[in-house]
């Protein structure tokens, strides 16, 4: 897949919408007072910055969200950040054994 600036800005925009839906879900859970309604707020922008997002580049004709290939973007950004992931564990996991036995 070609990536472009479209792509870029939605892996950027859905990963902030997912983020905030998790940490106003987390805030909202074990928060109390300011910090409950703080965890909602959160919460609700979160979902609907993704679902705004989602039905523009995923449903609408709307140029130039319409040219993004979301769920194409979606694989690719999540197919990246699991090869990041496990490549950065791989190399935790040889430095800590070499720190271990030296």
């Amino acid at each position: 897949m070609v990536w472009d600036w479209m792509s870029f800005l939605t892996v950027i925009v859905l990963v902030f919408a997912l983020v905030m839906i998790i940490v106003g879900i987390f805030s909202a859970y074990f928060g109390s007072g300011k910090s409950r309604v703080v965890g909602i707020v959160l919460f609700a922008v979160g979902l609907a910055v993704g679902v705004v997002w989602a039905y523009l580049t995923g449903y609408s004709n709307v140029e130039p969200f319409a040219s993004v290939p979301l769920w194409d973007t979606i694989y690719d950004a999540f197919v990246g950040l699991m090869g990041v992931l496990i490549g950065a564990l791989i190399a935790l996991g040889i430095f800590l054994v070499a720190v271990m036995k030296s």
